[in-house]
């Protein structure tokens, strides 16, 4: 039987998504006072030493090289403030998520493999429950950065880790589901699609490592 169609429903998520997503990302800072809960260092800290601060930050991560990289044009915008530079490693962590789904709504309608009538899963059927997977951890992505646009630092210092917690929480299930979306390719033969997606969800799994990290650097520069 003719399985249906899974371009409908992975067009409607990217037309749901995609806007938010292009005012969340390019959102500008507000000019009320950074949502770090540390102080505004004085005075206005150098290019250079933006640069340095990044840096310094990245190399708490699993990847920092790859976190440096991302980050890099963000050096003017984060000021040497932790909550900023973990905002800006959300939105670049949700930016590559999506276009990763963009690639997989390319290809997941056009694949069905059988080989000899052997029972499988399909590559069609996996690409389907990555997207899926994927689709969740966007979804955990959008809400960890709607945290930090609205985060209150004015506030108790317990107030401040219960909103961080959230982020925490919720990037953490994405990367689980991240990796959930690889695993399902364990059972599926080799092909260069597989190898191409299974490597982009790597690419997205680093990115969303590196943004909790920053996360959780941004909680103990808070705490201690």
């Amino acid at each position: 039987m003719k399985k249906p169609s899974l371009h409908q429903p992975i067009l409607f998520f990217f037309l749901a998504t995609l806007l938010p997503l292009i005012l969340t990302v390019h959102s500008q800072p507000s000019p009320s006072p950074s949502p770090s809960p540390s102080p505004s260092p004085s005075p206005s800290p150098s290019p250079s030493d933006d640069s340095d601060f990044i840096q310094r930050s990245c190399n708490t991560t699993l990847y920092p090289d790859v976190c440096a990289s991302s980050l890099s044009n963000f050096s003017t915008y984060v000021h040497n403030d932790p909550a900023l530079l973990a905002r800006a490693a959300i939105s670049v962590t949700l930016s590559k998520a999506l276009e990763l789904g963009k690639y997989l709504s390319n290809v997941s309608t056009l694949l069905e493999i059988h080989e000899d009538g052997v029972p499988h899963p399909t590559t069609a059927a996996v690409f389907h429950d990555c997207f899926e997977t994927l689709k969740d951890a966007v979804d955990e992505m959008r809400d960890s950065m709607k945290q930090m646009r609205d985060l209150v630092t004015t506030g108790s210092l317990e107030s401040f880790r219960f909103q961080m917690s959230n982020v925490q929480t919720w990037l953490s299930a994405a990367l689980t589901n991240e990796e959930t979306c690889t695993d399902g390719f364990k059972d599926v033969q080799d092909e260069p699609r597989k190898d191409e997606v299974c490597a982009r969800v790597d690419g997205v799994k680093k990115l969303t490592s590196n943004a909790l990290a920053l996360v959780n650097r941004c909680v103990d520069n808070a705490i201690h």
